[in-house]
């Protein structure tokens, strides 16, 4: 394995973490409706549990309503259980075979909350970049050590390294900031 192969590696698996961060921002809750809220909510399907985005189709009614339509007439009730017992705290209302879930708005104090639970992600986030940087110089320092490359190379290399993760770790900051900046906009 050479410094190349391992920067690249590195990269790519900082990539999937600022994904990943990605993703769970999403779940994060605004005051705008959006289906990533409910769509890792799970659906009792003929006594098997699948996502809500495999047994009905969702679309935002509005700017702050989602509308879940089940795709059997006998699902509509379970799919409102699995919304309401999801612990998001919505409140869903069944329209004959249609579910509107509006979102209730943020009061100050669920907004502060949010904010600090957005702020506690991108620190594992970080955390996870870092731990790469980590490996990625032990890797080098072993390469030192097999006298695969010189002591020159491993410094530019933890230079590299060390550049990709504050290039990474600014996008993080990045999004925590816009995520902020969205869930504190009233």
């Amino acid at each position: 394995m050479s410094i190349a192969d391992t920067k690249k590696g590195m990269e790519q698996k900082m990539e999937k973490s600022i994904a990943a961060f990605k993703a769970d921002l999403a779940k994060i809750r605004t005051g705008r409706a959006h289906t990533g809220l409910i769509e890792h909510v799970q659906v009792d399907y003929y006594s098997s549990m699948v996502p809500i985005g495999q047994v009905a189709n969702l679309t935002l009614a509005d700017a702050r309503t989602i509308s879940v339509q089940p795709w059997e007439k006998k699902m509509v009730a379970a799919v409102e259980k699995a919304i309401r017992e999801a612990d998001l705290g919505l409140n869903p209302a069944t329209q004959g075979d249609v579910i509107r879930v509006p979102m209730p708005p943020l009061t100050e104090e669920r907004r502060k909350e949010l904010t600090k639970m957005v702020k506690a992600e991108g620190e594992n986030a970080k955390v996870a970049v870092r731990n790469l940087r980590r490996d990625a110089n032990e890797q080098a320092k072993k390469l030192v050590k097999d006298k695969m490359i010189s002591e020159d190379d491993e410094r530019r290399a933890q230079d590299d390294i060390q550049k990709a993760t504050d290039k990474f770790i600014a996008e993080i900051n990045k999004l925590v900031s816009e995520k902020d900046k969205e869930i504190m906009t009233v």
